[in-house]
């Protein structure tokens, strides 16, 4: 027993981690701080999309998820597609033999049962559906943490999404919109809990040392419509860039200094056309390497307008008032928690001019939003807390029982002290 008990439990953490999108590793950012904080004996690594930035960025050791490494690339030519086909095989048994050295399996946050995006069902679910399946045949807990679902079209894609979630030891999501679409391709979620974004755990930029100067952040997205919109992807990218382009020239007409953000590697070509169109120096690009450089430039400025959905929730975090791009029904979900739905514009049909008087009426309210930012967040910060908690009962049920005694004992003690006051 006390060997056991002196052993460092092995958790391993799973996703596309460290390629450049920095929503995902805010959200591995955010679990390796609870780790870290409650658990700080544990063993950690990671199955992750790119092994040296995790590893040089978050100090543990780190494996490639893909043994190919043009998985996520197009295949044209006979050598890729067999390379391809081969890695699928060879795949399964990476993953098997790194699940089964690990006691618990944390895939943290991202869209992993959703198809928002462009995704083809033998990329990352088919990866998913390995974890989930090895975990259960293994004994390793795997835990699908504060994650994002939605309604999937594809018929393969749902199904390895359907099986991935009731393979996986514990779910829980970052608003109801998933848990539903989780329930309707049935999987039982009776006792799956809804908490915020798991970026909502990471620490709060701090305020300005001076008001805004009237700056506007543009958050912007290579955006191409969803899975379902693949015919006509380009009709959509470009209408989404026009539309974007004119609301940043109608702000520099007024005089309103423009700081162009991204969240992923492969935004920067929107930056890029916005910059060449506008050709200002009220219009600059900023250079933001994590969540925390979106906070710290999103709390910098009067207003925000976002489409990437931690952009949104990098400026609500920060409590800058903030009109999403809505591309997605999970962006929507977000702003009506936070308390700005009224204040949504669809990123497929980006209307200038209807965007500006959004814009202004987003500016009008700002006093009052950033009131409602404050108290949500403090309400964000609860429920989190909650969600790890809950996370170290479903996972590590010995330190949970260690925990139990102590936590009983501050009960009482601050019960007794309000009995005597």
């Amino acid at each position: 027993m006390r060997a056991a008990r002196e052993t460092p439990v092995r958790v391993g953490v799973f996703g596309l981690l460290g390629s450049g999108n920095l929503g995902n590793d805010g959200s591995l950012e955010a679990v390796l701080g609870y780790l870290r904080a409650e658990h700080p004996d544990a063993a950690v690594d990671a199955l992750c999309g790119g092994p040296e930035v995790v590893a040089a960025r978050y100090r543990i050791p780190a494996t490639r998820l893909h043994w190919y490494r043009g998985e996520y690339r197009t295949a044209s030519r006979a050598g890729a597609i067999v390379g391809k086909g081969l890695g699928k095989l060879v795949d399964a048994f990476r993953t098997g033999a790194w699940v089964r050295r690990h006691d618990v399996v944390i895939v943290p946050g991202m869209g992993v049962l959703e198809a928002t995006l462009p995704l083809r069902p033998w990329g990352f679910p088919y990866a998913l559906f390995l974890l989930c399946a090895s975990g259960r045949l293994f004994g390793t807990r795997v835990a699908l943490v504060g994650v994002g679902a939605a309604p999937i079209g594809s018929r393969p894609t749902r199904a390895l999404v359907r099986w991935s979630a009731r393979l996986a030891t514990y779910r829980s999501y970052r608003d109801a919109l998933s848990r539903d679409a989780i329930r309707a391709m049935g999987v039982d979620t009776a006792r799956d809990e809804v908490y915020p974004d798991l970026a909502f755990a990471l620490p709060a930029p701090q305020a300005p040392s001076s008001p805004p100067g009237g700056q506007v952040c543009v958050g912007v997205m290579d955006f191409h419509g969803g899975d379902d919109d693949r015919a006509r992807a380009d009709e959509i990218h470009r209408r989404y860039l026009e539309g974007t382009t004119r609301f940043v020239r109608a702000l520099v007409d007024e005089g309103r200094p423009v700081r162009l953000l991204t969240g992923d590697e492969c935004d920067a070509p929107v930056v890029a056309a916005i910059l060449d169109a506008v050709d200002s120096p009220l219009v600059t690009a900023a250079d933001a390497a994590s969540l925390a450089d979106l906070m710290k430039e999103t709390a910098a400025a009067d207003t925000v307008v976002a489409t990437r959905y931690h952009n949104l929730i990098c400026a609500l975090k920060a409590g800058t008032p903030t009109l999403a791009l809505s591309y997605a029904a999970k962006s929507d979900a977000l702003m009506d928690r936070m308390g700005l739905g009224a204040y949504r514009h669809p990123a497929r049909e980006v209307d200038a001019e209807r965007l500006l008087e959004q814009f202004r009426e987003l500016e009008r309210r700002s006093a009052e939003l950033r009131e409602t930012l404050a108290e949500r967040n403090l309400d964000a910060t609860r429920q989190l807390e909650h969600q790890f908690t809950a996370l170290t009962a479903a996972l590590f049920p010995t330190t949970a029982q260690a925990q139990a005694p102590a936590q009983r004992h501050a009960h009482d003690h601050d019960h007794a002290m309000r009995e005597t006051r």
